[in-house]
């Protein structure tokens, strides 16, 4: 039966989806949702997968500013960003010509040395008196090899709080302006990132974007020796909202949550602050625990007043003025100061739109719909009351779309990075 999208494919996502819905309709019918998908994204090449914005990939290069990075990765609305060694030589291969990755995740690695050399002291000693150190005691490789440089404390049982005017001191700072890009990159990834080449499958990205735990994948093209795509994880769901009507997707798409196993984290293990807490330990758990975002939950109780995304570390970068009038940043403080300046400003954010939920009894195809509109990361699931149950991230989401075929990667990451502890291959 053709299906109804088969002439115009609405877009290139569509276009992708059809290709999906030609294959899943030859797969042998004993085979169960998810192996008919795998089979469909094995044949598949990534070459296919629509150029993510902005295009052409947008590079930062290694004498760049944190200041000029932090403002290039907010204006493109992008985490992460290629870093180019402008030491390599014209005819460097890829590996020599990138160093690692920008990310938001590094630079508040960053911010929370800062602030914890601050605690005592008067910050223009501070300032003046560090020296960056790429060994030091903020940062550790997370244990799967491929996630962000994760902090690590210095007095972990201490909170991270910070006047008012802390920002504003912070960023005007000799040693804010001159810091570049390359003193604070994390490069943990393989040579330099793992990336992959066009001729690789579908399969294989979904499988590196849930199960490896990676928030963006590089696709290099090896002739001209750079990357001209960077798929992440929004753009797939984003590719899967616009298969929205295909046979393959409201198949999988009509699974409930619950019925998945989702959430997968119960309310009582949820990464979370209350809202009289200091802004920066959101950011401390979000770095210690590698993930993107937590929710901000009223004191005392289970019920979530807003979320802070490992991004919106740019406000207190670009706009540290918002917060001067504060004793100290709460996470409330921070949202308030936050959704002001963007309503001042008419400026489009996550943060205006409030906290995005769902039931337990949600369909997978209705939490791609509200994660791709509202363009986040995570959706929090609550109860009848409100509380919060748990939290299904866009990681969550693709791991239920494939599954690991037994030493399906094979000798794959030999010799490059350590395997979950509950790899097949």
């Amino acid at each position: 039966m053709e299906s109804p999208s088969a002439e115009t494919p609405r877009s290139p996502e569509a276009k992708v989806g059809l290709q999906v819905e030609d294959l899943w309709d030859v797969q042998e019918p004993q085979l169960s949702s998810t192996h008919k998908l795998n089979a469909c994204f094995e044949t598949i090449p990534v070459s296919n997968f629509p150029l993510s914005p902005p295009s052409p990939v947008i590079d930062i290069r290694s004498d760049t500013s944190l200041p000029e990075a932090v403002k290039l990765l907010s204006d493109s609305r992008i985490l992460s960003a290629p870093l180019v060694d402008i030491e390599a030589s014209n005819d460097a291969s890829w590996i020599e010509r990138y160093i690692g990755m920008v990310e938001f995740a590094g630079i508040v690695v960053w911010i929370l040395h800062q602030s914890e050399k601050m605690e005592g002291s008067d910050f223009t000693d501070a300032a003046t008196s560090f020296s960056w150190d790429k060994n030091g005691p903020l940062v550790s490789v997370s244990s799967d090899g491929f996630s962000s440089p994760r902090f690590r404390s210095l007095h972990p049982e201490s909170p991270t709080d910070t006047s008012g005017n802390f920002f504003e001191a912070l960023t005007s700072s000799n040693l804010y302006k001159n810091t570049t890009v390359r003193d604070i990159s994390g490069s943990f990834r393989w040579a330099p990132f793992l990336a992959l080449q066009n001729s690789n499958s579908f399969l294989t990205m979904l499988l590196l974007l849930s199960k490896y735990r990676m928030k963006s994948i590089p696709v290099v093209d090896l002739g001209e020796a750079k990357i001209e795509n960077i798929i992440t994880q929004s753009a797939v769901i984003h590719m899967l909202e616009e298969c929205s009507g295909l046979h393959w997707f409201e198949s999988w798409g009509s699974k409930k949550l619950i019925e998945l196993g989702l959430p997968l984290m119960e309310a009582n293990r949820i990464v979370k602050v209350y809202e009289d807490e200091p802004v920066l330990q959101a950011f401390k758990f979000m770095s210690q625990k590698g993930i993107g975002g937590v929710p901000v939950v009223e004191s005392g109780g289970r019920k979530a007043v807003g979320n802070i995304s490992i991004r919106d570390i740019q406000f207190l970068l670009m706009t540290p003025e918002i917060f001067k009038e504060y004793r100290s940043i709460t996470a409330k403080n921070f949202l308030t100061a936050v959704r002001k300046y963007l309503q001042d400003k008419q400026k489009d954010s996550p943060l205006l739109n409030g906290i995005v939920t769902c039931c337990r009894d949600a369909t997978l195809k209705e939490v791609v719909g509200k994660l791709d509109s509202a363009k986040i990361h995570r959706i929090y699931v609550v109860d009848d009351l409100g509380k919060l149950e748990g939290v299904v991230t866009l990681r969550d989401i693709i791991s239920k779309l494939v599954d690991e075929p037994r030493g399906y990667f094979g000798d794959f990451f030999d010799g490059v990075l350590p395997l979950p502890a509950d790899s097949r291959v």
